[in-house]
């Protein structure tokens, strides 16, 4: 583990995706002393405060409500990873069990997971999503709940991908003929082999559940007591794209892509590293890119040289 550390500390993208995730993280966390206002309180407005642009007294404006668009920016950052790395966590557990136990038992166990998988991973996840909280209705936690359901099954692919490999290794076989039972064979020795891989899943697995989240909260699906930037999306497109606020518009969206490019610069950089296959693939080689589609020119031959009268002499 600590390799792969030193590895992701010498990578460039990875090393700004960190900080640009670390910056939202330290706003998150610190919303009440870095936040001017609290969005959650009441506050007394007149008719010019209603979407007023940004002044020193707000750095980006006022929302259709009269508050400030920076305080909920704040404070929205918090619903949004907690929902990511909730969602990320629980969807990595499912995805990791069931992959450990297709991969390692394989035969029925492993046709009957895997056809759920399939059937899942037909299924759109967004126009699933809207139907299962439209039926069953708004709440952050059951659209944590929701995203954790649909977002395990390329996780447990993955995982059962890299176990049929792993079980039959020749550690596995030396330690299922010492007398280990499976559950040790798979805690002990399957599991540790393909938790880098789990890692590097689960860090791309956030920047979706909140884009995941994101998109149900713009589609008028999420919880409306809550200050979160899909909800603040969701109020700026219905409100100010006719008064031309753009200060309610583009910060939350702005966010959102902070997050998901940073949670993406580190989780691509993390694939390469415990997978360096991945690295060798003629995509990232622009030579062997080119060489696909342009022709390779034939070598030359070299011409041999004609004596002259002074070397025949």
């Amino acid at each position: 583990m600590l390799k792969y550390i030193r590895q992701f500390l010498h990578r460039p993208s990875g090393l700004i995706g960190t900080i640009m995730l670390a910056v939202v993280v330290i706003a998150a966390v610190f919303a009440p002393w870095i936040a001017p206002y609290n969005p959650y309180e009441r506050v007394q407005v007149q008719a010019s405060d209603i979407l007023a642009p940004p002044d020193s007294a707000h750095l980006l404006g006022r929302d259709d409500a009269g508050k400030d668009v920076f305080s909920q920016l704040i404070y929205g950052a918090r619903v949004s990873l907690l929902v990511g790395f909730t969602a990320s966590f629980v969807s990595m557990f499912i995805g990791t069990t069931v992959g450990l136990i297709s991969g390692f038992y394989g035969g029925k166990v492993d046709n009957f997971l895997m056809r759920i998988v399939d059937f899942l991973l037909v299924i759109p996840d967004l126009p699933l999503a809207l139907v299962i909280i439209a039926v069953w209705g708004r709440g952050l936690w059951k659209i944590i709940f929701v995203i954790s359901i649909l977002g395990w099954t390329y996780t447990a692919r993955l995982v059962r991908s890299q176990t049929l490999s792993i079980k039959e290794r020749q550690f596995v076989l030396r330690a299922r003929a010492i007398g280990a039972n499976n559950l040790r064979i798979i805690v002990r020795h399957v599991l540790p082999q393909v938790i880098p891989l789990i890692i590097a899943q689960a860090v791309l697995d956030i920047s979706a559940s909140i884009l995941a989240e994101s998109s149900l909260s713009f589609l008028g699906l999420g919880d409306p007591t809550l200050v979160t930037w899909g909800n603040m999306l969701n109020f700026a497109f219905e409100r100010a794209i006719s008064r031309q606020a753009w200060w309610f518009l583009l910060p939350p969206g702005f966010a959102i892509l902070w997050v998901s490019m940073a949670l993406i610069l580190m989780g691509s950089t993390l694939e390469e590293i415990v997978n360096p296959r991945i690295k060798s693939h003629h995509l990232f080689n622009p030579r062997r890119m080119v060489s696909l589609v342009l022709p390779v020119p034939p070598e030359s031959t070299p011409v041999p040289a004609i004596p002259t009268a002074q070397e025949d002499s």
